[in-house]
């Protein structure tokens, strides 16, 4: 079973049906192997076990993957209908130690696991009926429909790799052995590390659109650097090499971790890498399914403030200045080496695409004068993932890349034995919190480069500082910044003041508004790039942004916690990703919703309309803003709820409608006209009136 993994399906070809056929398959291989993995777990109650604190029970994971199709292709306006709203909304959000990744089991009635197998089959069917249907030209493009499928696909190709991962973090007694998750057999004495010189290199990075396989936003785009010469570890960091580490004190040494990695020592306790054991004295080994003796040639795993740590016992020891390679080093040995996108690799040549269930010696797949350029385990470096210049955000997902470039999360490079689908393409760029465990360990160098400064978002997201302005900002024309009109508005009417919902948060403004007569205030937006603001603001104390000024001119603004005057309420406040028409049980028992310029952008504004209620307290008041502004982006025309003529082409205006769907249930107690203006350059604004209603549960 070692090629049972097949490659890529790429986005170009002459026949439609062929490459219909050609997706159907991956997906379908895809879809096999995600289970096959979860046959890991011995039983269905270890479902409901956490390999890891931090992370969600199993449960979630198995039900995500399948979630995620339906949820994307709800969003993109592919599908109308949704399979399991319960479902799709409780195993939507939360793999990831984001704020707005909810994993308190409390918020959580987890179903049963052959409930959730029976989903899975209802989702490969729909999706298996999509793929054989839905309109396709090549070559498929990042518009495409087909593009959703593929991003469904290779979304479940990671969770293939980080779920192996977690069943590896499964105390033993809950895991089994499975025909055809074949380890590797070879182990031995570990090779002396030595150092091979790099060539200097101008290293492209990123790739254009044109590109003929699937890529993540945050791969496309360009930077190019200059590399000098360095030296670069000619294996991996074997577990013999990282034992002389361990043995000499290096996890009690203070001197060898930063503040980051002193914090990660005083939770863990942590004395030697993840996937050793002490037995009876002597350190062994936990493979996926067993512990062995310990495979000293084989790659050590750690997190990267592990590697760190490493380096700097090394350069202390021999003299030399060790530091984990950046990315540009990292496509620099890619060059020397002659790495191609997606060689066609076999177990004989690189470890990867799932050849093997496990690591191998460090020794064993030569590229010339390195090893392991790719494969065996991914390779942490010291670079911050960010964007690329050029980098847009994929409408369908904005919540992949962004939420990461926060200069907490390091790149990993070069795959690992789980890597398959993009993961194991030249191009990929996947990132993980620093004290995360991947299948990862790390090579070393010796360099002078200076290392890739860190990047603040929210200085380089054009929508997301234009919110920023219009909230945190100016106000312009003699018109109330919007935010604190609204929060005022909805603490006038508001009956009782305990617990309040901002929907459609935005950046935040008035979620902080709301706490000052509110006891507690959740912020919820379904775009995780403006979710995040609000979250930095709470705990960093500041947001940061540009606005434009004229052309490419713009000028730098921070705005902090203290000059806003919400210090004192900032733990009132929390912020949650999710969608309004499918609201995750938790959410519920509010004196206040506000849903602010958002039924006009929802694509099932009357399904969000009906739910609404039952997430509102006796006596609860519902506060809607909204300018009316229809699209067909946004909301398919059957779902207006006004700004149409019907069938006898009468006008149907939204207001109406409202008073139609709201009246059984609420009483429309008041309304008004709320201005607003956002700024786009020092000479050109948008004005706009927003028509608030108010409406009290009967």
């Amino acid at each position: 079973m070692s090629k049972f993994s097949l490659y890529p399906v790429t986005l170009d070809g002459g026949d439609i049906q062929k490459k219909r056929e050609e997706i159907r398959e991956y997906f379908y291989n895809t879809n096999m192997i995600f289970e096959k993995v979860f046959e890991l777990l011995k039983s269905d109650e270890v479902f409901y076990k956490k390999s890891e604190i931090t992370r969600h029970p199993m449960i979630f994971y198995f039900g995500h993957t399948a979630t995620f199709y339906i949820n994307k292709l709800i969003n993109m306006k592919i599908i109308d209908e949704r399979i399991n709203p319960d479902f799709e909304s409780i195993f939507a959000i939360g793999v990831d130690e984001m704020d707005w990744d909810d994993t308190e089991s409390k918020n959580y009635t987890w179903p049963k696991v052959q409930d959730v197998r029976e989903y899975r089959t209802k989702v490969r069917d729909l999706v298996d009926k999509l793929i054989m249907n839905i309109p396709l030209s090549l070559p498929i493009t990042q518009d495409s429909d087909m593009w959703i499928i593929l991003m469904g696909i290779e979304h479940e190709r990671i969770h293939i790799e980080t779920s192996l991962v977690l069943h590896r973090q499964m105390p033993l007694e809950y895991i089994k052995e499975v025909d055809g998750l074949t380890p590797c057999f070879e182990a031995g004495d570990a090779p002396k590390n030595e150092m091979v010189e790099i060539p200097e290199a101008q290293v492209n990075l990123g790739k254009d659109s044109s590109h003929n396989l699937y890529g993540w936003d945050n791969e496309y785009g360009e930077e190019s650097i200059h590399v000098d010469k360095f030296q670069a570890s000619k294996y991996l960091v074997s577990n013999s090499e990282f034992m002389e580490f361990v043995k000499d004190g290096g996890y009690d040494n203070e001197e060898y971790w930063d503040e980051e990695g002193k914090k990660f020592l005083d939770i863990t306790s942590a004395k030697h890498p993840p996937f050793w054991v002490m037995q009876n004295g002597v350190y062994r080994y936990r493979a996926l399914s067993k512990i062995i003796d310990m495979p000293s040639n084989w790659p050590v795993d750690v997190n990267a403030l592990e590697a760190e740590a490493f380096c700097r016992y090394k350069t202390q020891k021999e003299g030399i200045a060790y530091t984990l390679p950046s990315e540009a080093e990292y496509g620099a040995i890619t060059l020397h080496v002659g790495l191609k996108d997606i060689p066609e690799f076999d177990e004989n040549s690189a470890n990867l695409n799932l050849n093997n269930f496990s690591s191998c010696p460090v020794d064993k797949h030569n590229f010339g004068d390195i090893y392991d350029v790719v494969g065996n385990v991914w390779q942490w470096s010291s670079t911050p993932i960010h964007g690329f210049e050029g980098f847009k955000v994929h409408e369908a997902y904005d919540d992949f890349s962004v939420p990461t470039f926060d200069n907490k999360h390091a790149l990993i490079l070069g795959s690992s034995w789980a890597s398959s689908g993009n993961l194991i393409m030249k191009h990929s760029r996947y990132a993980f919190r620093r004290h995360f465990y991947q299948h990862a360990g790390f090579r070393y160098v010796v360099s002078a480069l200076h290392k890739e400064a860190k990047i603040d978002i929210y200085e380089s997201d054009e929508l997301v500082s234009q919110y920023c302005e219009f909230q945190y900002g100016e106000e312009k024309f003699g018109v109330e910044n919007f935010a604190i009109a609204c929060a005022k508005l909805a603490s006038k009417f508001a009956i009782n003041r305990g617990k309040a919902l901002d929907l459609g948060c935005a950046t935040g403004r008035a979620t902080f508004e709301l706490a000052k007569t509110f006891d507690e205030v959740e912020g919820l937006d379904f775009s995780v790039r403006f979710v995040q603001v609000g979250s930095k603001l709470k705990n960093d104390g500041y947001v940061a942004f540009h606005t434009y000024e004229e052309g490419e001119i713009f000028t730098n603004k921070k705005v902090t916690i203290e000059e806003l005057g919400y210090e004192k309420i900032r733990e009132k406040v929390s912020f949650w990703q999710g969608d309004a028409c499918n609201l995750k049980p938790n959410f519920n028992s509010y004196d206040l919703v506000i849903a602010t310029n958002l039924i006009d952008r929802l694509y099932n504004p009357k399904l969000f309309l009906e739910t609404v209620v039952d997430r509102l307290n006796r006596d609860g008041i519902l506060i809607l803003t909204s300018p009316y502004t229809w699209q067909e982006s946004s909301t398919k025309k059957e779902f207006w709820l006004g700004g149409y003529r019907d069938k006898n082409g009468k006008e149907v205006r939204t207001l109406e409608a409202l008073k139609e769907i709201l009246g059984a249930k609420f009483e429309l107690i008041h309304t008004q006209d709320i201005e607003f203006v956002i700024k786009e350059t020092s000479r050109k604004y948008q004005h706009t009136i927003s028509q608030a209603t108010v409406w009290k549960k009967n």
